[in-house]
């Protein structure tokens, strides 16, 4: 079912700052060598290619519950939390010069249905990937839009239940959840791609009284 941009909790939402964290203190773990991962979001320190250890061992998981011919491809992991900050603001600003009857709430919150604000950023826990699923060639398998195109540049389509996608990036999309829900993760649901697990979100999506992990 299509749900609307009006029924999606966004992470900025006051419910999702006030879940309160428990850091459970497991490390970030590399992804590579242990699943498939892609370059274009690489930086120099190789944070991108890390997660929690606990989230990267249900990525394991979620891999094998795909059929033969499909894999997980990670392209982000962890983020620092300065690299959150410039990205987040410089998407904020972009709507700023684009709307500029918005007010400052007002493009905070719609930043934030693309970026997480610094203050409760999973990428910045090492709690959230961005990934998508390819072939064993390495071939990415129609998802209805690139990984991280945004609601202007998609018209919607990066909302994970949009109808203005084809019925093969419809069915992969499940595939994808199919693959990671059982494993525990849960979806932001304004990115197809971006899935998490032991965040604020995921703790409040799951009503789970706290989250495990906290900013690195």
């Amino acid at each position: 079912m299509w749900q609307s941009p009006n029924d999606v909790v966004l992470i900025s939402d006051p419910r999702v700052a006030s879940v309160p964290v428990q850091e459970c203190g497991e490390p970030l773990a590399d992804v590579r060598g242990r699943l498939r991962v892609d370059s274009r979001m690489a930086d120099d320190d190789g944070a991108y290619a890390h997660l929690r250890s606990g989230l990267l061992d249900r990525l394991e998981k979620a891999e094998g519950l795909l059929p033969d011919g499909y894999h997980l491809l990670i392209v982000e992991g962890y983020r620092p939390i300065a690299t959150q900050r410039r990205i987040f603001d410089g998407y904020r600003a972009e709507l700023e010069a684009a709307f500029p009857d918005m007010s400052p709430d007002e493009s905070y919150v719609a930043a934030s249905r693309y970026v997480s604000p610094v203050e409760v950023a999973p990428h910045t826990a090492g709690a959230a990937v961005d990934l998508t699923l390819c072939a064993p060639n390495g071939t990415e398998y129609d998802m209805g839009t690139q990984v991280n195109d945004n609601p202007e540049q998609s018209d919607g389509a990066c909302y994970t239940a949009a109808p203005n996608i084809s019925d093969d990036a419809r069915a992969h999309r499940k595939l994808l959840a199919a693959a990671l829900e059982p494993a525990g993760l849960v979806n932001y649901p304004t990115e197809w791609w971006h899935w998490s697990y032991g965040d604020r979100y995921w703790a409040m999506a799951t009503r789970a009284s706290y989250a495990l992990y906290g900013p690195i």
